[in-house]
């Protein structure tokens, strides 16, 4: 799966009002519903919410990728926020997070869901594609510095 297809500027917030790991989590699927790609938002944020609880997806320098797997969706969908202020996502590396990648996918589409994990990973590992992302001050600004490295 290209990540980049999934990457366009209705499914970005500059600024993500959100203020904590919670409020971010549901900001970003709150997007996704408005944009049709989730069927039943409530759902989408326990789902999300529940793994978070079980092991942060705050990833270190600055990242985070919460994810979930839902019935409430067809397809796998991802969700770009980055706050305001950073957010305290209890990451190993203590750092707040700058910028979270939210990943959705379907409960038995397993491949495509480890597939876009690792992605973003790679895509995010160099420190200047990183604060080149931190940034940018709008989805237009941020699908262009990901374009660049998807």
């Amino acid at each position: 799966m290209q990540i980049e297809t999934l990457i366009n500027p209705d499914v970005i917030r500059v600024p993500l009002r959100a203020e904590d790991r919670l409020s971010a989590i549901r900001e970003l699927i709150e997007l996704l519903g408005d944009q049709g790609a989730v069927s039943d938002v409530e759902a989408a944020i326990e789902t999300t919410w529940a793994r978070e609880q079980e092991r942060t997806t705050g990833i270190g320098e600055g990242l985070a990728v919460p994810h979930g797997r839902c019935t409430c969706i067809d397809q796998l969908v991802l969700a770009i926020g980055r706050p305001a202020t950073p957010i305290d996502f209890q990451s190993f590396d203590q750092k707040p997070v700058r910028l979270i990648v939210l990943v959705l996918s379907p409960p038995d589409d397993t491949a495509s869901h480890i597939q876009v994990l690792g992605g973003i990973s790679r895509m995010l590992s160099e420190r200047l594609t990183r604060e080149a992302a931190f940034a940018a001050e709008t989805a237009d600004d941020l699908v262009a510095v990901l374009q660049r490295k998807g």
